[in-house]
């Protein structure tokens, strides 16, 4: 069988076809340029005055054919090889840090494909090294203020002269700091980890509606202090995959909307099949809280982004961002509807999946990797 031509192959080709093309076009014009040279002084009668022995004039049309072609490659390469030039001096600025420069596209030829992927991979690099400073820089505010905090009112205990209330609410707010840098911590690792897996591990089926009414339970607390009623509405469903992955996905979702819906809300969960796709298993949490303005829902799976009235709660703006991770990894995605003062729904959809599709699919991938090994 004939082993595909990738695109990166066609336009290395491509470029070795210039260089050969180049060359060939200096050699022709040197030997040009000697011929003409040659008839011209024969043609003036100088030929006769320079004794030459017949035998070095091979030699002598060689050297200069070399001569020339090389003046004539210093002067045509400063043109034809500018592009290769710029791209050297754009890959030096970039191993020195500076993102920020472009090359000039011109044409539709290779060089200049090679010229749009170089600006695309510095655009990329650019954006990443934003990322990694805007995450630096949230991460340092949000370990910043917990520690600020468990630090100033250490100092106040050990300075003593306070009464019995004053001492139980500075230990409580020490105490609370310290579980939000722990749960910052663990958030973190977490979400790191997530971000370097490609696949999910340990599935088993389970029942997800059971699952769901565990989580509620698990956050009876929470939504018991508010006064809050949560209606659950679930469909028997068992479901394979990972349920320890997917319950983090249910606290945070289901704890985002006790946290931000006042005292006496409502928030209901529903799990049901997607009407538009019956390959998708559907889960809805809505309340009628505080809801988000049109910014702060495009940017709410961002790590660490809080919206404004976030601050308060002691969040850390990790959940939601480990939330969608997960829910990538599962093969679905998740979306939120939200408004001012009216409420936010958040809707998570799952591929049903099975044990004997996953052999199916694993299966596949093994006969693939076999056909392309035998390809190679």
């Amino acid at each position: 069988m004939h082993k595909r031509i990738s695109d990166e192959e066609k336009r290395l080709r491509s470029i070795n076809a210039y260089v050969v093309l180049f060359v060939f076009f200096i050699m022709v014009s040197a030997g040009i340029i000697c011929v003409m040279i040659y008839n011209v002084l024969s043609a003036f009668g100088l030929m006769k005055h320079i004794e030459v022995v017949p035998m070095l004039m091979p030699l002598i049309m060689l050297c200069s054919c070399v001569i020339i072609g090389s003046i004539l490659s210093a002067m045509l390469s400063g043109i034809l090889l500018r592009p290769l030039n710029d791209l050297k001096e754009g890959l030096l600025k970039v191993s020195k840090g500076d993102f920020s420069v472009r090359l000039e596209e011109n044409g539709n030829s290779e060089l200049s494909h090679i010229q749009e992927n170089f600006n695309i991979m510095v655009k990329e690099l650019g954006n990443t090294e934003l990322f990694r400073n805007d995450f630096i820089n949230d991460f340092s505010h949000e370990f910043k203020t917990p520690m600020v905090s468990v630090y100033g009112f250490a100092k106040q205990l050990k300075k003593g002269g306070l009464t019995k209330e004053q001492e139980d609410e500075y230990i409580d707010i020490i105490i609370n700091e310290s579980q939000r840098l722990i749960n910052m911590s663990s958030n973190i690792l977490m979400l790191n980890k997530l971000e370097n897996q490609e696949i999910i591990t340990d599935k088993k089926e389970f029942s997800l509606d059971e699952e769901l009414r565990r989580c509620v339970l698990q956050l009876q607390s929470q939504w018991g202090a508010k006064n809050q009623e949560v209606i659950p509405e679930l469909c028997e469903f068992n479901y394979y995959g990972n349920s320890e992955m997917l319950k983090q996905v249910w606290l945070n979702v289901i704890g985002n909307a006790i946290k931000y819906t006042q005292d006496g809300g409502t928030i209901e969960i529903r799990l049901d099949i997607n009407p538009k796709n019956s390959n998708e298993i559907r889960v809805r949490v809505t309340d009628n809280g505080i809801g988000m303005d049109k910014a702060t829902t495009e940017r709410i799976f961002e790590k660490f982004y809080q919206g404004d009235s976030s601050h308060a709660t002691g969040g850390n703006g990790l959940g939601l961002a480990m939330v969608k991770r997960i829910v990538e990894l599962c093969g679905g995605r998740i979306r939120v509807k939200s408004e001012l003062n009216k409420g936010t729904q958040f809707t998570v959809y799952l591929p049903i999946e099975n044990k004997e599709n996953e052999k199916e699919d694993k299966k596949k991938k093994s006969l693939n990797t076999v056909n392309t090994a035998g390809l190679k």
